[in-house]
């Protein structure tokens, strides 16, 4: 197929690409700056802002899904991922791009208790801030009719392990729960390729 990746010059974005291209599928990188970006190599760099739906109208246009892996930490939480959110579903729609999977965030997925992680007793809240708008960027997906999965990690990435090509869709949020982001890609891709949820939020962990 052929993929578009916003947010590829990233953690998740780069490991995305790199397991599209393991996979065999075409892929467009998108980022704010290609000339930034000499880390993604064999595939398509663009310049794209994901916040505006023409924008990424004309990066998707010829694709057959996309992943969102992008964040702006310059602007206010909430603000991005609920524009991007909607600039997303919107410039897709008008692509013709069927499937967004959205790298999601640990905090506002279910805990044990069935309250999202962020509200169980002993959470670190710091960037509660961070968490909301996550959630507010999930409620909007959730009103538009594109088809999208959301993929979190169960807890966190384990930043310096490697890919043991496996992963596990978790019960529930875990905060002691670890994933390697080329595990976490798997999980994206897999969402992709044979995607088993519609219009859902899950969360992955290592196997």
């Amino acid at each position: 197929m052929n993929i578009v990746v916003f947010g590829a010059g990233g953690r998740a974005g780069l490991q995305a690409v790199a397991e599209a291209r393991r996979r065999g599928h075409q892929v467009t990188a998108v980022v704010r700056d290609p000339a930034s970006h000499n880390d993604l190599s064999d595939v398509r760099v663009v310049a794209g802002d994901v916040t505006d739906p023409v924008s990424i109208e004309h990066a998707a246009a010829g694709h057959d899904a996309a992943i969102s892996a992008a964040v702006d930490l310059s602007v206010p939480p909430h603000d991005f991922f609920t524009t991007s959110a909607c600039a997303l579903t919107t410039g897709l729609a008008k692509a013709g791009v069927p499937r967004l999977v959205v790298v999601g965030l640990a905090s506002i997925m279910p805990g044990a208790s069935g309250a999202p992680l962020m509200d169980e007793p002993g959470y670190p809240n710091e960037y509660r801030s961070f968490y909301l708008g996550h959630a507010a960027g999930l409620d909007e997906l959730r009103t538009r009719d594109l088809d999208w999965a959301y993929v979190a990690p169960a807890g966190d990435f384990n930043h310096d392990g490697t890919r043991t090509g496996r992963y596990l869709v978790a019960d529930h949020g875990d905060p002691a729960s670890r994933i390697t982001y080329a595990d976490f890609a798997i999980a994206l891709l897999d969402e992709i390729d044979a995607p088993s949820h519609h219009r859902a939020a899950i969360s992955v962990r290592e196997a």
